[in-house]
C-alpha cells in the first residue's frame, strides 16, 4: 500500500491524497487551496496523477478545501464514483455551484484588465454549470455502513462531528495475504460545539492520516464561550453599534443560530438573562444565499444532530429559527442592511472575508468605532480575515483604503476543529493504536507541537509530517519509505515572487511614513523634494513595466 500527499501538506487547505492498494488507485478528497495567494495559484495546476487511472474517490466532507477541485477533475475526464455521506452530497449540490460562480466572478474581473491590455481572456477554473455536471458522479452512503469496493477493499464512513455529513473514513485493504487498515480523519470536530454529535471513536488502525489545524492550541469551553459572545454583543448594542460576524456559510452559521436561540439556557444569572433579552430585541440577519440554502439542508437532516438538539426539536423548539431572525436573499436586501441606523447582528459569508457579501459589510462597518467585527472561525494566513485579526489598521476593500476603527474580537471556541487535547484524546481512544500517524491539514508550527505531544504520550507510535508530493510505501515491516515525488518545478519560484510583492507593499508603506516625517516637512529644501519626486517616477515606471510584462 502506498499513499502520496498531494495537498494539505504543511498547510491547512487543498486536501488531496492518492492511495494505491490491492490493485486499485483512489483519492481521498480533492480540495482547493484557499487563503495564500501563492497557494491559490496552484488550483489551476495539472493534477499530479493520471486521472484515467483513478478507480474511485472518497470524500470526507463538503467544505471547499476538501471538495473544491472536483469540478475541475470532472472537466478533465473523471467519471468514476465519488463516495460521500448523504448530507455531504446534498451540501455539495449547493456549495460546488456557488464555488463555480465565484470562479466566474473572479476571472471576469481579471479578464477586464487583460482585454484592456490587448490580451486574450482566461477561462475560469470551472463554472457553476461545470459544478452541476460533476454532481452526477456522487454516490451517497450512510454512516456506519460498510461498503465493499471489491473483494479486497472495504470502507466505512463515521461521524466526524466537524460539519453536517463530515466523516472519518476507515479503509480496510487486503493484499499479499494480510489485511491492514488506514484511517482518514478528514476534519475532526470540536466536541464542545452545539448541534452536531462528537466525533466517533475508532477501534483500531494500522495507519492514521490526521488533521492538525489546532494542534498547538486549546479552545475555551462552551459556558465561557457563550458568556463572551453575549458580553461582546451586549456592549456593542449599548453603544449603538452593529455586530458583523464573518461566518462560514455551512456549519458555523448554523451553530451561531443555535447559540443565539439557546443561549438563555446556559446560565440562570439575572444579569446574563437581561443581556439575553436585550439581544433578542435586536434583529439578526443571515446575509448569505449559500448559508440560507445550507440551513435548509441542516433542517432536512436533523437526525444527524446531537441528543440535546434532538430533544429541543421533540419539544417543538427549532434551534435554527427564533423571533427576530431574518434571511436576506437578494443583493438589494443585503445593501439595505448597511443603510439601517438601528443596531443589528449581521452574519455573512465568507468566513475568511475573501469573497462574498461580507466584504460589503466590512466596507460599511469596520471604519466605525461603535461597531464590532466578531470572528468565530479559523482564519488562514494571508486572508483578509487573518490580517484584520493580526491587527492591521488599514485594509483595502474593492480598491478603497479603509481604516480599521471597529472593535475586533475573535472567539476561538467556535471553531469546528478539534483542539490539541481533543486530537490527543482521539488517538488515545483507539483500543489498538495506529503504528504510524501522518499529520496533515495544519500549519507547520501547529504540527510540530502536536507531533511532540504525541511522541511524549504515545509510546511506540511513529509520527510523520509529510511534505507536498511525498510518496510513502507502507511495507510489511511497518517501515515508511519516503520517495519524494516531483511536482511543479516553478512552485517555489512563484512563492518567492508573491512573497517579494508582499514585502514590497510593506516597504512602500514604510517609505510613505519615512518620507512624510523625515523628508517632506515644512523646512525641506525644494531640490531635495525634486530628487525624491524623480526617483519615485523611476520606481513607478519600473512597476508599470512589471505589470505590463515588458
Amino acid at each position: 500500500m502506498k499513499i502520496t500527499f498531494l495537498g494539505a501538506a504543511k498547510t491547512v487547505t487543498g486536501s488531496n491524497f492518492l492511495v494505491e492498494a490491492a490493485g486499485k488507485k483512489f483519492l481521498v478528497d480533492c480540495g482547493m487551496y484557499q487563503g495564500q495567494a501563492a497557494e491559490e495559484l496552484e488550483n489551476a495546476d495539472p493534477f499530479a496523477f493520471d486521472i484515467s487511472s483513478i478507480d474511485f474517490m472518497l470524500l470526507t466532507h463538503a467544505h471547499i478545501d476538501h471538495s473544491g477541485r472536483i469540478p475541475k477533475l470532472f472537466n478533465e475526464g473523471f467519471r468514476k464514483p465519488i463516495i460521500a455521506t448523504k448530507a455531504t452530497c446534498e451540501l455539495c449540490e449547493i456549495m460546488l455551484p456557488d464555488s463555480g460562480h465565484i470562479q466566474e466572478q473572479e476571472i471576469e474581473w481579471r479578464n477586464r484588465k487583460r482585454l484592456r491590455d490587448g490580451k486574450d481572456p482566461l477561462p475560469p477554473l470551472y463554472t457553476a454549470q461545470d459544478a452541476f455536471k460533476c454532481l452526477q458522479a456522487f454516490e451517497a452512503v450512510r454512516y456506519d455502513q460498510i461498503i465493499d469496493i471489491d473483494e479486497n477493499i472495504r470502507v466505512r464512513f463515521n461521524d466526524a462531528g466537524h460539519m453536517l455529513g463530515s466523516a472519518i473514513i476507515e479503509v480496510w485493504v487486503r493484499e499479499n495475504g494480510k489485511e491492514e487498515k488506514i484511517v482518514f480523519t478528514g476534519d475532526l470536530g470540536n466536541d464542545d460545539i452545539p448541534l452536531l454529535a462528537s466525533p466517533a471513536r475508532i477501534g483500531d488502525a494500522d495507519y492514521l492520516v490526521m488533521e492538525s489545524t489546532y494542534g498547538n492550541r486549546l479552545h475555551i469551553r462552551n459556558n465561557e464561550k457563550a458568556k463572551i459572545f453575549l458580553d461582546i454583543i451586549s456592549k456593542t448594542i449599548d453603544r449603538g453599534g452593529t455586530v458583523v460576524i464573518p461566518s462560514f456559510a455551512v456549519g458555523r452559521t448554523q451553530e451561531i443560530l443555535y447559540e443565539l436561540n439557546n443561549i438563555k439556557d446556559n446560565s440562570p444569572d439575572e444579569e446574563f438573562l437581561k443581556k439575553y433579552e436585550k439581544l433578542m430585541k435586536v434583529p439578526v440577519y443571515v446575509d448569505s444565499p449559500l448559508a440560507i440554502s445550507a440551513t435548509e439542508v441542516f433542517k432536512e437532516n436533523m437526525d444527524l444532530f446531537d441528543e440535546e438538539t434532538q430533544a429541543l426539536i421533540r419539544r417543538g423548539d427549532n434551534p435554527l429559527d427564533f423571533d427576530g431572525l431574518k434571511f436576506t436573499r437578494t443583493a438589494d436586501e443585503s445593501k439595505e442592511l448597511n443603510m439601517m441606523e438601528q443596531s443589528s447582528i449581521i452574519i455573512s459569508a465568507s468566513g475568511m472575508c475573501e469573497v462574498g457579501r461580507i466584504k460589503h459589510h466590512l466596507k460599511h462597518n469596520i471604519w466605525n468605532p461603535l461597531n464590532t467585527i466578531l470572528f468565530v472561525g479559523y482564519q488562514a494566513p494571508g486572508t483578509l480575515g487573518r490580517r484584520i485579526i493580526d491587527g492591521e489598521k488599514n485594509i483595502k476593500i474593492f480598491g478603497e483604503d479603509i481604516a480599521v476603527n471597529a472593535q475586533i474580537e475573535y472567539i476561538e471556541g467556535y471553531s469546528g476543529h478539534a483542539d490539541q487535547n481533543q486530537l490527543i484524546n482521539f488517538v488515545k481512544g483507539f483500543q489498538k493504536r495506529p503504528k504510524h500517524i501522518f499529520l496533515v491539514h495544519g500549519e507547520e508550527d501547529s504540527q510540530l507541537d502536536l507531533k511532540q505531544r504525541l511522541l511524549q504520550e504515545m509510546d511506540g507510535v511513529d509520527v510523520t509530517i509529510p511534505e507536498f508530493g511525498e510518496e510513502y510505501e507502507l511495507d510489511d515491516h511497518i517501515h515508511v519509505h519516503n520517495h519524494s515525488q516531483k511536482h511543479n518545478p516553478n512552485r517555489f519560484l512563484r512563492l518567492e515572487v508573491i512573497d517579494r510583492v508582499k514585502n514590497l507593499r510593506e516597504e512602500l508603506d514604510d517609505m510613505e511614513l519615512i518620507l512624510k516625517e523625515d523628508y517632506l516637512h515644512e523646512d525641506a529644501r525644494e531640490e531635495d523634494i525634486e530628487k525624491i519626486r524623480e526617483r519615485l517616477k523611476e520606481l513607478e515606471a519600473q512597476i508599470v513595466k512589471i505589470v505590463e510584462n515588458k
